[in-house]
Parts: C-alpha cells; sequence; structure tokens
C-alpha cells in the first residue's frame, strides 16, 4: 500500500500525519510553522521523501451547510498548486469538526492548554488522514 500525507492547512501552521505503511492508521509527525512558500515546500518534500509519500490529503474546511467559504477556497488552492508542484496526487478531505474533536481528546486526556497549542494541528492531520482513509477501506 502506498503511504499517505495528511496536511492541515492553516494561516500559520501546517499540521502533518502520515500513514502506517499498511495504510491502517494515521500517526502525527509534526508543525510546520509556516514562513516563505518555498521553505514549507522543501520542509514537505523533505517529509515526502523521508517516508516515501505517494498521495496527499488536504484538510478542507466546509461550512455546515457543507458551502465553501474564504478559509476552503484558500485550501483548495494550496492543494492545486502543490499537485501542480510536486506531481502528485492530491486529495481534498471534508475536515469538518477534526480540530474540535481532536481539541475535545488532548482536554480528555488532560494535556494542558500549552502542550495542547503544540500539537493539535498535527492531530488534526491525523484525524483528517484516518477519515480519508477509514472511507476507502469501507468501499
Amino acid at each position: 500500500m502506498d503511504r499517505l500525507m495528511g496536511l492541515d492547512y492553516g494561516d500559520k501552521t501546517i499540521g502533518i500525519a502520515v500513514s502506517d505503511e499498511l495504510g491502517w492508521t494515521a500517526q502525527s509527525v509534526e508543525v510546520i510553522r509556516r514562513s516563505t512558500q518555498e521553505r514549507d515546500l522543501n520542509r514537505l518534500r523533505e517529509l515526502i521523501s523521508q517516508y516515501d509519500v505517494k498521495e496527499l490529503v488536504v484538510g478542507l474546511p466546509k461550512n455546515m451547510n457543507n458551502t465553501i467559504g474564504p478559509r476552503g477556497e484558500i485550501c483548495i488552492a494550496f492543494a492545486q498548486s502543490l499537485h501542480e508542484i510536486l506531481q502528485m496526487p492530491v486529495h481534498l478531505w471534508d475536515e469538518r469538526l477534526t480540530t474540535v474533536s481532536a481539541q475535545r481528546t488532548l482536554i480528555e486526556a488532560d494535556v494542558s492548554r500549552k502542550k495542547r497549542k503544540q500539537v493539535i494541528d498535527k492531530m488534526a492531520a491525523a484525524l483528517i488522514l484516518q477519515n480519508y482513509m477509514d472511507s476507502k477501506t469501507k468501499r
């Protein structure tokens, strides 16, 4: 099975997660603090190479009524540019409530607010990727 990478694309950070070799589970990897597009892409390329990733899954924040707002448009543009620059398949995945879910999980685990801030984006990326993979195995 080809390895997948999940991305939670935000204004300040990009949460990263990758699938295991069997494509069963998603693991949080890191949070890229965004600086320039070139630096961000270089770090993504390094991680893609390190984990031998073949496809990307980018979280698409939709409104609760299933429409796509300004933040969603930004993520669509990001996914399209990744596809063009990296020449690899890029899938968009509805990420509604993944950050809320990640936040709840961390609160239930009694993780401090400061620590939550450091891991929330990569945990959201793992949830996006896991939900995407689960949808593929159910077919």
